[in-house]
């Protein structure tokens, strides 16, 4: 899937994506592919689902560029 991150909080470790139509989703640092941690706000990413505590959250984040 692909989306943009909307926000993320460094010392929580928490961001959100939204998709390209419109939804969003949660994830948690540890969850970026190049295991950096840190992520910028309005990069473009791909990333997978990840069925977790009833909800899905992404997983696999990758940047695809930096918006």
């Amino acid at each position: 899937m692909r989306g943009r991150v909307v926000e993320f909080d460094v010392e929580r470790g928490l961001g959100a994506i939204e998709s390209e139509s419109g939804e969003r989703v949660i994830f948690h640092c540890t969850q970026i592919a190049d295991g950096s941690r840190v992520i910028a706000d309005g990069a473009e990413v791909t990333y997978e689902l990840l069925a977790k505590l009833g909800r899905y959250e992404a997983s696999a984040i990758a940047v695809v560029a930096v918006g």
